[in-house]
């Protein structure tokens, strides 16, 4: 009898993410929720927003936060309020989700992909620097499943080129940057600007659309929140300042986003606990890399990532998993630079080959709040039977 034939059946059923079973340990705090703002009718702009702003903004040591619709939107607003030139360059992942050169290509900008770290999954600050040209304006760093990119090397690029550093946190929120002088700031507000979702999946996510952009700067938070209520200065109905945009996070979103932040500690708390499960788990197993950390940054593991050795035994672990009722994701099959959509750029196949690599090999295990220890080492068992194979 192989190995995998002598596997169990997994201790309850397995999914990448229970949403269901988190909202369900706080549905209490939901509904109450949700009560309220039917019973105040105030679902556009009502007191909630501005109140979860708040919160979330002393949870992340005290920046400034502008709620928006959504993550992409977030970064569409980082970008304007830099005031730059159809033609202008950022410098994105090549590996990353196409939101991040997307929202640079809605404004007629060019998004200028630049090699990442093998290990990391993150912006390389060396392929970054030498991606710079005289039309370089910004770097838009994404940390990518749940870590920083590099921002002190990053900083330092952005500040010896005289550039804007805007951080993609959409999958790092909680996570913590140490920098050179030894202090802890939070993932997303050491840029000029900062963004995130609240997709429902991410780890603090909504019941629907929902973003905002982060910034330690007063008058930047000023611009954003402009910007993002179709030019109109706060306190100033109907006198709009500049162009703008209408995107605006729901009153019902904020309100269930302030329930779950109270709890977000506990999650980030849970997830690393099963990490560190995967970690003792797998960390030997031949033939597979186990998620690296990022010297200076927390991880908030909003994925749990393996890389294998190569596609073929990446398509055959996925394959395995799936046969013993483990769901896992390729998160993301295709680099920005061979997406249809940006053949207009120029790129070719070959041109960054670490980014094409990881996209042939990498593969994300369930990991939530909700996954039990009884859970996670039956993954573990299915993942190292299936690598052995």
């Amino acid at each position: 009898m192989s190995a995998a034939s002598a596997l169990a059946a997994p201790p309850a059923p397995i999914r990448l993410l229970d949403l269901p079973a988190q909202h369900a340990a706080i549905q209490a705090e939901l509904d109450a929720a949700l009560q309220h703002v039917m019973h105040t009718g105030d679902f556009i702009q009502g007191p909630d927003v501005e109140q979860f702003a708040q919160e979330l903004g002393a949870y992340l040591g005290g920046a400034y936060v502008v709620p928006c619709a959504n993550g992409t939107d977030a970064l569409q607003l980082a970008l304007m309020s830099l005031e730059l030139q159809p033609g202008d360059e950022i410098i994105v992942p090549a590996f990353t989700y196409v939101a991040t050169a997307e929202a640079a290509a809605i404004l007629g900008l060019r998004p200028v992909p630049a090699e990442v770290d093998p290990r990391m999954f993150t912006l390389d600050a060396a392929a970054t620097e030498a991606a710079i040209t005289l039309r370089t304006r910004a770097i838009l760093a994404v940390h990518l499943y749940g870590q920083c990119a590099d921002l002190t090397a990053l900083r330092g690029v952005a500040n010896r080129h005289g550039l804007a550093l805007i951080e993609d946190n959409a999958q790092a929120i909680g996570a913590t940057w140490q920098g050179a002088d030894g202090q802890l700031v939070a993932a997303g507000t050491v840029g000029e600007v900062g963004t995130t979702s609240f997709f429902p999946s991410k780890n603090l996510g909504c019941l629907g659309d929902g973003g905002a952009l982060l910034t330690r700067d007063a008058a930047r938070a000023a611009h954003l929140y402009e910007l993002a209520n179709h030019g109109q200065a706060r306190g100033r109905k109907y006198v709009h300042q500049r162009i703008g945009l209408n995107s605006r996070l729901d009153t019902l979103q904020a309100a269930l986003l302030r329930v779950k932040l109270r709890h977000l500690g506990a999650w980030t708390a849970a997830r690393q606990q099963v990490a560190a499960q995967y970690d003792a788990a797998l960390g030997t197993v031949p033939g597979l890399q186990i998620p690296a950390r990022q010297a200076g940054s927390t991880h908030v593991f909003h994925q749990y990532t393996l890389t294998l050795a190569s596609e073929a035994r990446r398509d055959a672990l996925q394959k395995h998993l799936q046969q013993h009722g483990v769901p896992s994701v390729v998160y993301y099959p295709v680099p920005v630079h061979l997406q249809p959509a940006y053949a207009y750029l120029g790129y070719r196949a070959g041109q960054f080959p670490v980014a094409e690599a990881l996209c042939r090999t990498v593969l994300s295990l369930p990991i939530h709040p909700g996954l039990t220890p009884e859970q996670v080492a039956y993954v573990a068992a299915v993942v190292k039977t299936g690598a052995a194979e």
